[in-house]
């Protein structure tokens, strides 16, 4: 019973997140790149930067992507992008591969520009 529960608080995220600019936002090449630039420098996967596109899955493929390392992606993506992330904003969906992550990144920009 509690695993629909994570489930649940996900799909009201998405929908939630529907109505923002976020969700119909590609992300550009500029910010896959910086991203991805911010990735492997907060988590020291230096060695894995070559192999790391848009596609690339992030959490639960990635071992450095655990829970201390998603608070520290967070926070540096907060300080590189001078952006938000809510607690809400950290979920499955967003941090599910780099793309998905520059969306929100770049979803997150548009709404708390001027």
């Amino acid at each position: 019973m509690t695993a629909g529960a994570p489930t649940t608080h996900l799909a009201r995220s998405t929908s939630e997140r529907s109505t923002e600019p976020e969700a119909s936002m590609q992300p550009s090449h500029d910010h896959v790149h910086a991203v991805i630039e911010v990735l492997v420098s907060t988590l020291g996967i230096e060695d894995q930067a070559s192999t790391l596109d848009a596609s690339t899955p992030l959490f639960g493929e990635l071992p450095e992507l655990d829970s201390l390392g998603v608070v520290e992606l967070a926070a540096a993506l907060e300080e590189h992008f001078d952006i938000e992330v809510a607690d809400d904003d950290v979920t499955g969906e967003v941090f599910e591969t780099v793309g998905s992550l520059a969306d929100f990144v770049a979803g997150k920009q548009v709404s708390s520009a001027p």
